[in-house]
């Protein structure tokens, strides 16, 4: 039987903006005009494939409870995030935390702080600390995804919020988890990273605190905080190992922790999308598609 080449035309289409075919799209889309929307399937859809940018933030809103599962509702709670987002805004101008020129990113941070009833003094205001680095790289990237700074700043801080109170306790095991699965896949370079004293020192808190912010191009970074959103942060192991074994031959003529770390710290940008794609094969292979996975 000839090929259908406005099938395959489509096929190759979908295959570009996430989708390995035709059905997953309508998948998808059946998914999303279920009212109420079935919160446990979309996060498994998200586990199991790519979401495309033209879903993605509403997904990303509903997963992480800026919208409610009701789509009926969407447009008054999407009004009530804009009447909050301007009630903190101006009350920090008039507290004179902030001001019109203040950055978005730090906006954002100082009215996460305010809800979180944190916001320090304006007299003890000094550099941000190690947690407020962490938002402020993860707020940078997510400026980079999302136009509306509505949007933007909900979607950063129920993020945060999120991540830190599902994975917080899991954060602190990741490094052991990353050494187990390398002791699968490359014992050599394991081995290797143990003799220079780098594996000690790999920059942990850049991969695993901030999620890659500030490490991956937000286009790469996208397919990760899918799944991190959807329920598993073991996915950043992953990308970990990955990264290590993808950059093995030249880590493996380092000696030295300082530049190993020096290196992966500033790691080129090109390849990422691969390493990305890399990565998430290696989950599938270890953990399957499991619901909120960690």
């Amino acid at each position: 039987m000839a090929e259908d080449p406005q099938r395959n035309f489509r096929s190759a289409y979908y295959e570009k903006v996430g989708f390995r075919g035709v059905e997953e799209k309508k998948s998808l889309e059946i998914l999303l005009k279920d009212n109420p929307l079935d919160i446990e399937k979309l996060s498994t859809f998200s586990q199991r494939f790519p979401l495309p940018s033209m879903y993605r933030i509403h997904v990303w809103k509903v997963l992480l409870g800026i919208l409610p599962p009701h789509s009926d509702s969407h447009a008054l709670v999407a009004r009530y995030r804009l009447e909050q987002y301007m009630d903190i805004k101006e009350a920090l101008l008039a507290m004179r935390f902030v001001h019109t020129g203040t950055p978005h990113t730090e906006l954002y941070l100082r009215m996460h702080q305010l809800e979180n009833q944190q916001l320090p003094c304006r007299s003890e205001l000094t550099q941000p600390g190690e947690e407020d680095e962490d938002f402020l790289a993860i707020a940078r990237v997510m400026e980079e995804i999302v136009d509306n700074p509505v949007d933007c700043y909900w979607l950063i801080r129920c993020f945060v919020n999120q991540f830190n109170h599902k994975f917080g306790d899991s954060i602190p095991h990741l490094p052991k988890s990353l050494e187990h699965f390398l002791s699968q896949e490359d014992g050599r370079l394991l081995a290797h990273l143990k003799t220079s004293g780098s594996l000690a020192v790999l920059p942990y808190s850049l991969w695993f605190r901030r999620c890659f912010a500030d490490c991956l191009p937000e286009t790469s970074l996208q397919r990760v905080w899918d799944k991190v959103i959807s329920g598993s942060c073991k996915i950043l192991v992953f990308v970990a190992m990955e990264i290590l074994l993808s950059y093995k031959i030249k880590l493996m003529g380092m000696s030295q922790s300082d530049a190993v770390v020096n290196f992966l710290s500033n790691m080129p940008q090109e390849n990422t999308d691969a390493i990305v794609t890399k990565a998430i094969e290696l989950w599938h292979k270890y953990c399957g598609t499991p619901m909120h996975s960690v």
